[in-house]
Order: structure tokens, then C-alpha cells, then sequence
């Protein structure tokens, strides 16, 4: 199994309920990831129709479909490609699409894949477009054209290959060609998961982490958890060090608490960058309409961290609404901050003063 370095230093990486992976997070999930689908948590609808798929291709001794998988960071995908791996007893080879700048890069990854292997690419939409084109004759007939020379004098030289399953990772599938994601045969979106969800991953990744922890202690972190499995991981990581240093080395709610409270997650999952963004919107701009740029400035983030990073997650939570004028803060952030919110934007949704009509 390769493991190519597939994560860039990002601001999400810095932060504790960041949803992407640092190489803390990569060196731990390699120990927590399930083995089969029977212990994959969450996910029922994927985890079902992917089960067809697979005893499917067992069942007729073939490779199984190529497989694309889109959804947030931190939610599975990597794993469940491993699982595919497994079921199919084949090995597996992982790299990403940023990897991947020339069609050649593309060719000497194929060339060397064995019958049956998986070949995992995260982040797929990343990859450079030459390599992209190469990438659907060998999805579809199991073959390549490799250019040997330059100008007049080049040839290609048709290379086959062995059947391999493709499993395609991606958080932003809208940037797929269609015909790469036709070229898929089975796809599959991943959803954030419900707390009750990340109780059960806490309390499995406690029990291989050799972790006490109890069912309230386990709670309190899934509700500030954001809804990914990583974050969930990563707090109870560090809920743990605090319960080893502070306390007896026991989780209880209270331990949690007091542990996250530190840390600057809040009961909402929000960290000290949403909190900011949603105070300087409120204090200092009333609860908007105000720019993106000149949100930015006020919290002394650029404007990508605060688009990519910190807008996404406030949006979800309905605590942030991005207008034709500007980000507003919605009443449910004015009471998540303890304010009373003005009495214009004061209803149920407030739609009507958010977009100014």
C-alpha cells in the first residue's frame, strides 16, 4: 500500500475542529479505521447499496465498478476505500489529484497496477487535464496511449492495462466533467452524521484507545463534534489528555465540558474563528448586510479563511446567511451569542429583512 502526502498545511489544519486531517490525525485514523463494512459507522444508505456492489462483484469472480465518493472532509471516504479494498481481497494504492500534473504521472501509476487492485484518488477534481483525458480511456477500455517523441515525430504507443477498480474521492463533485463522472459506476455522497452516530464512533475509538469514558461524557463531545468523525476523533484526543493531567483520567460530561472549554470549542462546536466572525458581524456591523473583505479585515483572517473555513460550517448551523448584499447574521446567531437581535430581524427566519425586500 502507498501512502502518497495528500494534505496541504491549510489554516483548517490548525485548528481543533478543523475537518481536515494533519499527520497526527492521518498516524491515528490508520489505527482507528474499521476493517468491513460490518464496523463502518453511519452512512446506512452508502454502506447498503455499496454491500451490493461489491458481494456483486465477488459473486462473478470481476473487479468491482469504479467507485466515486463525494462529500466533506473527515466523513469516510478514505476509509471506505480501504474497505473496498478489503472486501475485494486486492491490494490498494492511494495518491491525489494534485499529485498527478502530467499525463505521465498518470501512466506509470496505471502501468504498475496489478489485476484487481484498487487505486484510491482523493481529491480528484484536482487533477491536471491532460492526465484527466488519459484517465478515461483507462476507466472505460483498460488502456493508455503513451506519446514516446515530440512534434512530427510522435507516436503512440497503446498500452493495455489490467481491470482495476477506480475509487474516486472528491469534497466539491460540481467540479467533475461529466464525462469523468459518468465513467463512475456506482457514486455515492456523503452526509454529516448525527450525533447519536458520533456517540457510537467516540465510544469505539475510546475503547481502541484504551479510553474511559461514559455515555455522557461521549455525548457532550458528538454535539460539539460538527458532525464529522474526524473532529469527533480529535476532540476526544484531546478531552483525554486533560482527563489524564486534570482528573482521574475518567470522561464524564462534566470532564468534556470543562476540557472543550479550554480548548475554545463550545457547545455548538464553534471555535474561537466562528465565534469572531459572527461577533465582529454583530458588534460591529449590526448583523449586516456586510462584505466578505470587510468581514475579513475585521477579524484579521484573509478572506479565503474566512470563505472556506469558517463560513461553511455557520452557514449549515443557520447561524450565518450569505445575501446579495452581504453576510448577515441570522437571529439564531445574536442568541447563540447571548444578544437580543433587533427587533426587524427578530421572526422565525427573518427572510424578509436578509435580503432586503
Amino acid at each position: 500500500m502507498n501512502w502518497d502526502d495528500t494534505t496541504d498545511a491549510t489554516p483548517d489544519t490548525e485548528r481543533l475542529v478543523g475537518s481536515v486531517a494533519d499527520r497526527e490525525d492521518q498516524a491515528v485514523e490508520a489505527a482507528l479505521r474499521p476493517k468491513d463494512l460490518g464496523e463502518f459507522i453511519g452512512q446506512e444508505r452508502v454502506r447498503e447499496q455499496l454491500d451490493l456492489v461489491l458481494r456483486a462483484a465477488r459473486a462473478r469472480g470481476a473487479t468491482a465498478d469504479h467507485v466515486l465518493l463525494s462529500g466533506a472532509p473527515g466523513l469516510g471516504k478514505t476509509t471506505l476505500s480501504m474497505i473496498i479494498a478489503a472486501e475485494m481481497g486486492a491490494p490498494i494504492r492511494i495518491t491525489s489529484g494534485p499529485a498527478i500534473q502530467h499525463a505521465g504521472d498518470l501512466a506509470a501509476i496505471l502501468s504498475s497496477l496489478q489485476e484487481g487492485e484498487v487505486l484510491f484518488l482523493d481529491e480528484i477534481h484536482r487533477m491536471s487535464r491532460p492526465a484527466e483525458e488519459m484517465l478515461y480511456m483507462a476507466m472505460e477500455d483498460y488502456r493508455v496511449d503513451v506519446i514516446v517523441g515530440k512534434g512530427p515525430g510522435a507516436t503512440a504507443i497503446p498500452l493495455e492495462l489490467p481491470p482495476f477498480t477506480l475509487v474516486g474521492a472528491t469534497t466539491r463533485a460540481g467540479l467533475l466533467p461529466p464525462p469523468l463522472r459518468d465513467r463512475f459506476g456506482f457514486t455515492a455522497h456523503m452526509e454529516f452524521y448525527e450525533p447519536a452516530e458520533l456517540e457510537r464512533v467516540i465510544h469505539r475509538s475510546a475503547n481502541l484507545l484504551d479510553v474511559e469514558i461514559d455515555a455522557q461524557g461521549a455525548a457532550e463531545i458528538a454535539g460539539r463534534s460538527r458532525g464529522t468523525p474526524r473532529i469527533a476523533n480529535r476532540l476526544l484526543r484531546r478531552v483525554r489528555d486533560y482527563a489524564q493531567v486534570k482528573a482521574d483520567g475518567h470522561i464524564t460530561r462534566d470532564i468534556a465540558g470543562v476540557a472543550l472549554g479550554v480548548y475554545e470549542v463550545d457547545g455548538r462546536g464553534l471555535d474561537r474563528l466562528d465565534r469572531a466572525v459572527l461577533e465582529a458581524l454583530i458588534k460591529l456591523f449590526g448583523g449586516g448586510p456586510v462584505g466578505l473583505s470587510t468581514l475579513a479585515v475585521a477579524v484579521g483572517e484573509e478572506r479565503e479563511t474566512v470563505e472556506e473555513v469558517a463560513e461553511p460550517f455557520l452557514v449549515r448551523e443557520g447561524l450565518l446567511a450569505r445575501t446579495p448584499r452581504g453576510r448577515v447574521a441570522t437571529p439564531a446567531a445574536w442568541a447563540h451569542l447571548g444578544l437580543t437581535p433587533p427587533q426587524q430581524i427578530r421572526g422565525t427566519s427573518g427572510q424578509q429583512d436578509l435580503f432586503g425586500t
